[in-house]
């Protein structure tokens, strides 16, 4: 589930044909901060949580181009966290945190913690492009805004490490899902069996990292990070896998929160081939929304008729199996790269003009704009180089949920998804394949299904009507489970909160600071 904070600016410079240079942050006066342990600590980890954080100029800590554009702000810090790699080894192998603030203006409540989601997506590079939404407003007078680089992610040390830039290419052009023979499924197979082993190759600390990437352990570091930063509890904005980091802390350190803004939910209470067929039915919708949309513009790729959009997609789409489309750096565009761009776009209704011109350019045999789109996604570099979120992510989800290795049932979900989501059905039948969770090196340890939280401050959750990749429902459900207030958004798009919408922004950011929820039922028009 990936969030669309922070992507459409930069897919719209993509699809555009520019590309942002990488520009240097003047150098910053290090600071030093040594605010001793703040609230509660557990035992073994008082070093830990009394460590003094060194901020300064933050283009040391880019590890991207996009991040080096992101961090060249005057008013931006950073700095490293210490934390074990494995708690129950305090005085073991210690890793670092990349930290990114913007601190407070004005009479200074504490941090506001971002988390935006993935999981896998740098928070510091989020947190960089929140601060321009939160300056000069209350959030941003109240609150230092902090964003971190999960375990093993962005600038944080060390990163898990599996594929190249030249493999990650090679795998995106082979489309080799596609075939559904007993040989094709055998050879998908034995790559999804070679991602897992070069993960645990490459990563350094192997099987020990790989092992303590979850979401339990990204909790911790972030009550370690609450103590550094002086807070005795945490105030947090969470966004899409953000909010389950948001819950996992809320049911493991109940006392330690202040206020939580989750948005975008993921459902405490579906297994994981549950939520994804919801999460296919949601994008779905989305995409009906989209054909809506489409039939009153001049000119729509997909049909003046949104009841026969989907099997115009269909058309269109499935011609590339086994036909690419040759690109002007030498790639060539297969079905599975032009369905990610589409499923990227649909992530919020901002994305629906460059859709609509990318598959208008399908027709005509050209494939940029989808495969910008797809880029975005898999967020691949003009460079040829990789972030490292879907390896993170996978990661992530390899530890957090249960390991699913039941062919039948993998078939029936696919089988299901394809029913609820034509447009991205193949036309292929359903083949009951192991992904790379299935070889992975590390035992699974899967997160309770919903979080007992009981002494819990009121938590405010965000949901929006028409969200495709986490449904309304699942905001609704994770509300109930934290007892806390619900927020609900009427819009198309994934998360709100800070994103222009004044409504939502008031609401959730008067909660943030008074710690009072809105009035029950209260509704966005979006």
């Amino acid at each position: 589930m990936r969030n669309a904070l922070c992507l459409v600016a930069a897919t719209l410079l993509l699809v555009t044909g520019c590309s942002a240079g990488s520009q240097q942050a003047p150098q910053q006066r290090t600071v030093t901060e040594s605010k001793g342990p703040a609230g509660p600590v557990p035992a073994g980890l008082g070093a830990y949580y009394g460590q003094s954080l060194r901020w300064g100029a933050c283009a040391p800590y880019a590890s991207s181009p996009t991040a080096s554009q992101a961090f060249a702000a005057s008013e931006l810090q950073c700095a490293r966290l210490q934390v074990p790699l494995d708690y129950a080894k305090p005085d073991g192998k210690k890793i670092s945190l990349g930290l990114l603030r913007r601190p407070a203006t004005g009479q200074r409540i504490g941090s506001l913690l971002t988390n935006p989601g993935g999981p896998g997506v740098s928070g510091m590079e989020a947190a960089a492009s929140l601060a321009k939404q939160v300056a000069g407003n209350d959030l941003g007078k109240r609150f230092d805004l902090v964003g971190f680089d999960p375990r093993g992610i962005g600038a944080s040390e060390p990163r898990i490490r599996c594929l190249t830039g030249k493999e990650r290419d090679r795998q995106r052009a082979e489309d080799a899902d596609l075939d559904t023979s007993p040989a094709g499924i055998a050879r998908n197979e034995a790559q999804q069996r070679d991602y897992a082993n070069k993960c645990a190759e490459r990563t350094t600390d192997g099987a020990d990292m790989l092992a303590h990437m979850g979401t339990r352990d990204v909790v911790k570091d972030m009550d370690v990070l609450r103590s550094a930063l002086g807070d005795k509890q945490l105030t947090y904005a969470g966004f899409s896998y953000g909010t389950r980091i948001g819950s996992a802390y809320a049911e493991q350190f109940p006392k330690n929160v202040r206020a939580m803004v989750l948005d975008g939910a993921v459902d405490p209470d579906q297994e994981q081939l549950t939520s994804v067929i919801a999460q296919r039915k949601g994008f779905q919708d989305a995409f009906n929304g989209f054909s809506d949309w489409c039939a009153q513009q001049q000119q729509c790729a997909v049909g003046k008729d949104p009841g026969g959009a989907t099997k115009q997609f269909q058309d269109l789409t499935r011609g590339l199996i086994g036909n690419p489309i040759r690109l002007a750096d030498g790639r060539e565009l297969t079905y599975d790269d032009a369905t990610t761009g589409v499923t990227q776009a649909l992530y919020s209704k901002q994305f629906w003009q460059p859709l609509n011109m990318g598959l208008g350019q399908l027709r005509e045999g050209n494939g940029r704009v989808l495969m910008a789109l797809a880029d975005m996604y898999e967020e691949r570099y003009p460079s040829g180089q990789y972030s490292t979120t879907q390896d993170a992510n996978m990661a992530v989800h390899c530890l957090d949920d249960p390991r699913e290795t039941d062919r039948n049932k993998l078939k029936t979900a696919e089988e299901q998804a394809d029913k609820v989501a034509p447009f991205l059905d193949d036309g292929k039948p359903a083949t009951g394949e192991l992904d790379a969770c299935a070889f992975w090196k590390v035992k699974p340890n899967p997160l309770p299904a919903t979080p007992k939280v009981a002494g819990v401050a009121p938590t405010l959750t965000i949901s929006t009507t028409n969200d495709p990749a986490t449904p309304y429902q699942a905001g609704v459900n994770l509300a109930k489970a934290l007892g806390g207030g619900l927020l609900t958004n009427e819009g198309t798009q994934h998360t709100a909160f800070l994103q222009g919408d004044k409504c939502i922004d008031k609401a959730a950011g008067e909660y943030l600071v008074t710690k009072k929820l809105p009035p029950e039922g209260t509704r966005c028009p979006g």
